[in-house]
């Protein structure tokens, strides 16, 4: 079964509001079996949505619109709905009560306008909506189906999975559709492509492969769709465990929540570890992702921004000498800001980052893009030079996931070495 989500609402193509209701509505729909096949956004105009809804009906079996269900006069999706479908607008009375108690519960005056919420075409199955005014409404024709429902995200959500997913699951018989979510680390994805072309070549037909790179990692999607979910699960699993034996080396975990700094986190916390930063151009970045995970005071004991060369100097025992010969951009200044973290944290591992992040390269000898990131761990010191390009953000954004996948990778080698 396929569908298609048009949103309606000039809010959204100006760029004034982002569309998250197609979104979340796409996930719900997964998750019971049914394809997304498009997902549209048109402006409150009846011309647009009367040809919007007739392509949508041409290409899926349920047409779900959001948007343009409110009181006032720009608000013409009900009367543009009851037009397609060659019906009248009737006032619901179940409706009409539940707005009226709403309105007494805070207070509000109760107008002629508000009632006006409460009509619906003839034909419409209203779907309730329990926090606010304007109700779902379900209509069909020889196409298929076709719901209106409001735009403000809450109530939106409310109608969907109170109303309209058990309705639609109650009426049709649905495939299963499963997604396996493999987040990797440290490798592009034209290598990982190759490293699994006669894999990829030899999955079975009821199984997908999506490459879905971002900067610094790369998640590989497995989706598979049948009618037994035992099956499609097991079968998943059984593919990803031949993936793990091609690249086990950079897969960080089998799910799209096992992020870098989670599987990072739980490495630390398995083994009683302690980690600190010291960060020059990433700004406090690595220590911000690092935090986010809950729990992650059990081993992250803190971090020194050390943006300026005199803060290098007197919070992490860089030397004078060593900035005058080298300059802050350098191998030698990043392993001594790793080392005075190390120490004056008294941590297991320490991350640090100095590097040219642009759009100036201040007092230094090196190009926008160079990053040195030095990982000093209780085996000692690492430290390996990048250059990340330009801009600004996208410069802090990869040497921030660069620095946790090599604190990573030096854990995840200690724990060998001590097998």
């Amino acid at each position: 079964m396929n569908a298609e989500i048009i949103t309606i609402g000039d809010e959204i193509l100006i760029g004034q509001i982002a569309d998250t209701n197609s979104q979340w509505i796409a996930k719900q729909l997964n998750k019971i079996g049914i394809s997304v096949f498009q997902i549209t956004s048109i402006q409150d105009d009846a011309k647009h949505i009367i040809k919007a809804i007739e392509e949508a009906q041409e290409n899926a079996d349920i047409v779900l619109i959001t948007g343009g269900l409110g009181p006032t006069k720009d608000d013409i999706t009900k009367h543009t709905i009851t037009t397609y479908f060659h019906d009248s607008l009737v006032l619901n009375k179940d409706v009409e009560s539940h707005i009226e108690q709403l309105f007494a519960k805070f207070d509000y005056p109760f107008t002629e306008v508000n009632r006006q919420q409460a009509l619906v075409p003839s034909r419409a199955e209203v779907l309730f909506n329990e926090l606010g005014t304007a109700p779902g409404m379900w209509l069909e024709n020889e196409k298929g189906i076709v719901v209106s429902m409001p735009g403000v995200p809450n109530e939106m959500k409310g109608i969907v999975s109170n109303e309209l997913l058990p309705k639609i699951q109650q009426k049709y018989k649905l495939p299963f559709i499963y997604h396996q979510t493999i987040v990797t680390y440290g490798m592009g994805e034209s290598m990982v492509a190759e490293k699994l072309e006669n894999w990829e070549d030899a999955l079975p037909k009821h199984i997908k492969l999506a490459y879905l790179p971002n900067y610094g990692k790369l998640l590989l999607r497995l989706t598979a769709k049948g009618t037994n979910e035992q099956f499609l699960i097991n079968s998943v699993a059984k593919e990803v465990e031949k993936m793990q034996q091609i690249i086990g080396d950079i897969i960080v975990g089998l799910e799209e929540g096992e992020t870098l700094e989670v599987s990072i986190g739980k490495l630390l916390t398995e083994k009683k570890l302690t980690i600190a930063t010291a960060e020059s151009c990433t700004g406090g970045k690595i220590a911000e992702i690092i935090t986010s995970v809950p729990g992650s005071s059990a081993y992250f004991i803190g971090g020194i921004v050390s943006y300026n060369a005199r803060i290098k100097v007197q919070e992490l025992g860089v030397l004078q000498e060593t900035i005058a010969t080298h300059t802050v951009v350098s191998e030698e200044v990043a392993k001594e800001m790793a080392l005075g973290i190390q120490k004056k944290f008294n941590v297991d591992y320490a991350i640090a980052t100095t590097g040219n992040a642009g759009p100036t390269t201040d007092l230094t000898d090196e190009t926008v893009g160079t990053v040195y990131i030095s990982i000093a761990s209780p085996n000692g010191i690492m430290v390996e030079k990048f250059n990340f390009g330009q801009p600004r953000q996208k410069v802090i954004h990869r040497t921030t996931l660069k620095s946790l996948e090599l604190l990573q990778k030096e854990i995840r080698k200690n724990i060998l070495n001590c097998l």
